[in-house]
């Protein structure tokens, strides 16, 4: 796709100015219609190439098909005492590139969008919308909205990680199953698991990843990885990428509080558990429609409730951070694969809720409802 650029002397009007292209950004700029727009984003898809991951449905199944790198029906969880394997016809867990994504979005952004491969600058909110300026060349818009990602409270919950993408030397048993927390890794220093999708039986991603309050340094992540690997009698003929990412947990400051703030920077990201894309696309399908309709407002990604319920079990993590695999591994035995999918997507039914609940330990979680 070519970049557009509008070429009047002076400053180009246009009706919404989107200020980062990443999940939430290109998203909603593939959905305007009958609006003038740009979306400003500096880098290439490739250029910030990752993984997202999502539980998804028949519909986002074939949605997302172009980008997915790989989808699995059945998943698991495991300790040293036991193993918990899901499965599901309802959904699938499907990882995508977001290369592809945002590449896909950025080729059929409709007339009258524009991509500036520049970065905003002098910026100047004025009401919902503002003044900037990007590539050399000055706009106005009536509506910004803002997707670039906030900033982190240095000392709040995160995930972090760091992955590979390799081949094996040898086929791996049950390429069919993901198996997102193995928890037989060191849990001295937060909880801490291994995840691990097989795209084929001789092609992997494998990620070491934290939750904590404090970064470690890379050696830390890659030795687990290299350990659970030689535990798993695999080994690599090659590694094809390596991946890194810090996900926020606990409050978020965004970039600029006077811009309309979508995606992550407006709180998209589950505090329990990182995940953030569909949400994001709920959000941002919902803030379509209401443009569409006149209404420029950015729906909530998150009910208080849901809220209010991750703050309790991120409280828990912090103050007895022990307690995680044995939380998660609760969690997982109480749902079927259908209600763990709800659950992890944040529509988990009355009754998901009450499963997990008397699953759980109650005097940790009671401690945080009083503090909380």
């Amino acid at each position: 796709m070519s970049t557009r650029n509008k070429h009047s002397a002076g400053t180009t009007a246009l009706d919404i100015a989107i200020i980062g292209g990443g999940s939430a950004g290109i998203s909603l700029a593939t959905k305007l219609k009958n609006r003038s727009a740009v979306v400003i984003e500096p880098r290439t898809p490739t250029e910030r190439d990752c993984s997202w991951a999502l539980w998804a449905n028949p519909a986002q199944q074939q949605q997302f098909a172009s980008s997915t790198r790989g989808s699995w029906q059945q998943w698991r969880l495991i300790d040293h005492h036991s193993e918990v394997l899901h499965q599901t016809d309802q959904y699938r867990y499907t990882s995508l590139s977001s290369a592809d994504y945002i590449t896909q979005c950025e080729n059929q952004l409709p007339e009258g969008v524009d991509l500036i491969r520049a970065p905003a600058e002098d910026i100047a909110p004025e009401g919902n919308g503002g003044l900037f300026s990007a590539a050399g060349k000055h706009y106005s818009a009536s509506q910004l909205y803002d997707s670039r990602p906030p900033a982190m409270a240095e000392q709040g919950l995160k995930q972090h990680f760091v992955g590979w993408e390799i081949r094996t030397k040898s086929p791996i048993s049950d390429p069919q199953i993901a198996t997102l927390m193995d928890f037989r890794v060191d849990q001295s220093r937060g909880l801490h698991f291994i995840y691990v999708l097989p795209f084929s039986d001789r092609q992997l991603l494998i990620e070491s990843t934290m939750i904590s309050t404090q970064l470690e340094d890379r050696d830390w992540y890659l030795q687990a990885m290299i350990e659970w690997l030689e535990t798993q009698n695999i080994e690599i003929e090659e590694t094809l990428r390596e991946e890194t990412g810090v996900i926020p947990m606990d409050a978020i400051t965004p970039v600029d509080s006077n811009i309309a703030c979508i995606g992550a920077a407006s709180g998209a990201v589950r505090l329990s558990s990182g995940y953030a894309f569909t949400g994001i696309q709920a959000q941002i399908a919902k803030l379509a429609r209401g443009i569409s309709a006149g209404d420029f407002t950015v729906p909530a990604p998150i009910s208080p409730g849901l809220i209010r319920m991750d703050r309790i079990f991120n409280a828990v993590l912090m103050a007895q951070p022990e307690l995680g695999p044995s939380i998660m591994m609760r969690t997982a035995k109480a749902l079927n694969g259908d209600g763990f999918a709800r659950f992890m997507l944040g529509s988990a039914t009355i009754a998901d809720w009450a499963r997990v609940i008397l699953a759980m330990p109650k005097m940790p979680f009671l401690k945080q409802v009083w503090r909380l």
